[in-house]
């Protein structure tokens, strides 16, 4: 599956932002989604992931409450929904397809080429 990740942006602390993340092939409901984001130098982090038929939802304790995961089967598209973004969400941001219902990094075969969020104080 090939992802494409779209909607970073530049905005203020206290903005919403929401990004896109669109899968090729007929299979996408089959595929657990997630979201991940790196900052140079530092390692990539989960932030959120979701089970392929949608029913489940799990976060990273730094976006839970502010941020929401969800995925449209017809189109083959998974979102994040960012709400109360702060300077340290700032980084590229990923999205992710896999088999596992996880928040580790290495189970996701498939990446998106990523879409860079700034959160400006």
């Amino acid at each position: 599956v090939q992802l494409q990740a779209s909607g970073g942006g530049l905005v203020q602390a206290g903005d919403s932002l929401r990004l896109s993340c669109a899968a090729s092939g007929r299979t996408f409901s089959r595929y657990v989604m997630a979201w991940f984001r790196q900052v140079p130098g530092k390692e990539r982090e989960f932030v959120a992931t979701i089970t392929g038929s949608g029913s489940s939802t799990m976060y990273a304790d730094s976006v839970k409450g502010r941020f929401t995961i969800a995925r449209d089967n017809a189109n083959n598209t998974v979102y994040l929904q960012m709400n109360s973004l702060k300077p340290e969400d700032t980084a590229v941001y990923y999205c992710a397809a896999g088999n596992r219902y996880t928040g580790q990094a290495w189970n996701y075969a498939f990446w998106g080429q990523g879409t860079l969020v700034t959160v400006s104080s």
